[in-house]
């Protein structure tokens, strides 16, 4: 039977269907397409999550929810609005709730990969959020595909239900996905064929 990844979206702000959120669905549709499994962590998700506090003794329902998903997935991708040339606020709390998995037996995302995706209300910010978004990636022992996403959102992207407008930006989004997925079969086909937990077979490789 061939391996189905479960690949994690993080995307979004507090403005319901932000072009963020509903480009990382877009994303994550296509990896459905691809035959992956996926859940996403909206704008409403994120901008809910208390501000991460380490060395706190428990973590709320939410936090342990995004932590437990991440820690099972084979894949993440991140989607963000580019502020100020940077990351916005929410999303960048959110991953740094990923500290919480550091002392894992495979911490952090290790060896899997973590698509990127960034809009912005123009091309400069698209660079520099994605550069930022790489970094992340790397500080958190992840894989960074080749091919990220850069959307201008100074003008409509997405229809009212989220279709997206532009077939250009719909195929950026299919090779973020696809580099994401393939790269989790590739992973799993390095590892040999197992049904334990992708984590637990890194541990004990």
């Amino acid at each position: 039977m061939a391996f189905t990844p479960f690949i994690v979206g993080i995307g979004g702000t507090a403005r319901p269907n932000s072009t963020s959120e509903r480009a990382v669905a877009e994303t994550l549709r296509w990896a459905q397409t691809l035959g992956a499994r996926t859940k996403l962590f909206n704008g409403e998700f994120v901008s809910r999550l208390p501000l991460y506090l380490p060395g706190r003794s428990n973590c709320s329902p939410k936090e342990q929810e995004l932590i437990d998903d991440v820690r099972l997935c084979q894949g993440i991708i991140v989607g963000t609005p580019g502020y100020h040339g940077s990351l916005s606020g929410p999303i960048k709390n959110a991953l740094d709730l990923l500290e919480d998995t550091g002392r894992d037996s495979c911490p952090y995302l290790e060896g899997r990969a973590f698509g990127c995706v960034v809009t912005s209300y123009g091309w400069q910010a698209c660079g520099t959020t994605l550069v930022s978004l790489r970094l992340i990636a790397h500080a958190l022992r992840a894989w960074p595909p080749p091919f990220g996403a850069t959307l201008n959102a100074s003008t409509p992207l997405f229809q009212g239900d989220g279709t997206c407008i532009d077939p250009q930006i719909s195929k950026q989004l299919l090779i973020v996905a696809s580099q994401v997925v393939e790269f989790a079969r590739w992973r799993e086909a390095g590892l040999g064929a197992s049904t334990e937990p992708f984590r637990q077979r890194v541990a004990e490789a």
